[in-house]
Order: C-alpha cells, then sequence, then structure tokens
C-alpha cells in the first residue's frame, strides 16, 4: 500500500481511539455511496470539509488498492473490489439476522424475511421458513422490484417523493398480479399509508393468495426491513394487529445489534 510523508499525522489516533486515515477513508466511501457512487474532489471537500490536499492524498490509496477508480473525467467513483466485501457483508447481515427471524417465526407463525435496498431492487438476505405445511417460501439472494412487496414499500417510505419517483422512472412499474400498483401517484399514496401506520402491507401485489406485513429496521447501516408472509387466510385483518407490534419490537432488537459497532450475539 503506497505511503505519504503525512503519514504520521493521519495515522494519529482520533479521539475515539480510531486511527484518523482509516475513519477518513471510510467516511469518504460513505459520502460517495451517499451522492450515487461518482463524485468529485471538490465535491468531497465541501461534504467532508477536508482539505483538498488530505482528500487526494486519501483517495489515491484508494485507488491503487481498487477500492475507488478514477474515471476519464477526472472524477471518482467506487471501485469493483468493494463488491466483494459488500456481497460477504449481505451474508454475514442475513447470519446475524436469522436469530430474529426465527423469533418472528414462533411469534407469528408465518415466514419470517429480511430484505436490503440494493440499488433500485430488493434483495432478500436471510429467511426463516413457517413450521406450517402451507408456507411462504423466497429464496434468499431472490431480487425483485420494491413497488409490488412490503419490504420495498417500508424501506421506500424513508425516502422522498422525488427519490422515489425517479426510482420507479427508472425500473418502471410492472404488474406482478392484477392487485399491483402500476402508478407513481398510486405508489407514492401507499407510502403515507405506511409512514402514517408504522407498517406496510403487500396484499396480494407481488403473489395472489399471498399478504406480507413489514417494517424497516431503524437506524440499520443500510436500508434493511423485515417481514412476515403467509397465506391471505392466515394473515388476514385481524392478525395484523397482533402481528405488527412483534415486527416492530424485534426491528428495534435487530438494530441494536446492527448499529453496535462492537456487534453482540442474541
Amino acid at each position: 500500500m503506497p505511503t505519504s510523508s503525512a503519514s504520521t499525522t493521519d495515522s494519529a489516533k482520533s479521539g475515539s481511539g480510531g486511527v484518523q486515515s482509516l475513519e477518513r477513508a471510510f467516511d469518504l466511501l460513505e459520502r460517495m455511496a451517499d451522492a450515487g457512487g461518482e463524485v468529485g474532489l471538490s465535491e468531497l471537500s465541501a461534504s467532508s470539509g477536508l482539505p483538498l490536499p488530505t482528500i487526494h492524498r486519501l483517495m489515491r490509496t484508494l485507488v491503487a488498492c481498487g477500492y475507488v477508480r478514477q474515471q476519464s473525467n477526472r472524477r471518482y467513483a467506487l471501485g469493483p473490489r468493494l463488491i466483494r466485501l459488500g456481497e460477504s457483508s449481505a451474508r454475514l447481515l442475513g447470519t446475524w439476522a436469522r436469530p430474529y427471524l426465527a423469533r418472528l417465526v414462533e411469534e407469528t407463525g408465518e415466514t419470517a424475511n429480511m430484505a436490503l435496498l440494493d440499488g433500485d431492487e430488493i434483495v432478500y438476505v436471510a429467511q426463516v421458513p413457517s413450521k406450517h405445511s402451507m408456507r411462504m417460501f423466497t429464496e434468499v439472494g431472490r431480487r425483485v422490484l420494491p413497488h409490488s412487496t412490503g419490504v420495498g414499500k417500508a424501506l421506500l417510505a424513508g425516502f422522498p417523493d422525488t427519490e422515489v419517483r425517479a426510482l420507479l422512472a427508472r425500473t418502471g412499474m410492472p404488474a406482478a398480479t392484477d392487485r399491483t400498483i402500476t402508478t407513481p401517484e398510486g405508489f407514492l399514496a401507499a407510502l403515507d399509508e405506511v409512514r402514517e401506520a408504522g407498517y406496510a402491507v403487500d396484499d396480494n401485489e407481488q403473489e395472489i393468495g399471498v399478504r406480507c406485513l413489514a417494517v424497516p429496521v431503524p437506524d440499520s447501516p443500510t436500508a434493511a426491513a423485515i417481514s412476515i408472509s403467509g397465506p391471505a387466510g392466515r394473515v388476514t385483518e385481524s392478525a395484523t394487529g397482533k402481528i405488527v407490534p412483534v415486527l416492530q419490537q424485534v426491528a428495534l432488537e435487530l438494530s441494536e445489534v446492527l448499529s453496535n459497532p462492537g456487534g453482540t450475539s442474541v
């Protein structure tokens, strides 16, 4: 890894006990992700408050390691080596979530899922199946569009309407069933209901005969949601009142684990 004449200063311990240069480098990567994956040095300097020479030095190191690449227009983009880290992290995230999903199954009787927003798609990273003979099954790793899923609604309810409209314009809104919401106005109205109620419902919108209840995981390092899914005959309106508080409590407990830098165990 390249070194710099200013490494002594950048390697000084930060007030929290971390190495300052590492903290700064990861902060820049997160700012790049927040900006859509590609930024210029001046933008990073403005958002981070760091001087341009410091940013340039850190970016040179990240480029050399493959975590950032410099484009022909002189802007910087997230690099391909981050893909492997992200995939491994997503698998571990699913592993950490499984005990909490198992609790959901025990308390609700239905299949429990965890999903992330990855780009414009929903990806399922963990599932614990119901013990009923008739149960829902979603393959871990499956990707779906957010507009037809409970987890998609739960996640996008946390985004401004302008960003949601832009996402829907990119993905389109194909109908998975005759109950799927297929207009941006209809979907934004549904998100208003999610914000007011505190949970999202997929009512036969992804698959006929299946209902899903979902809530976001608050303060998750990446946008995440958990859900239960089951036959519409079991996941009824009356059952919703009992299931949602369990979902919300488990989401809070999972949030504490995911937002704890030191990690913990169930």
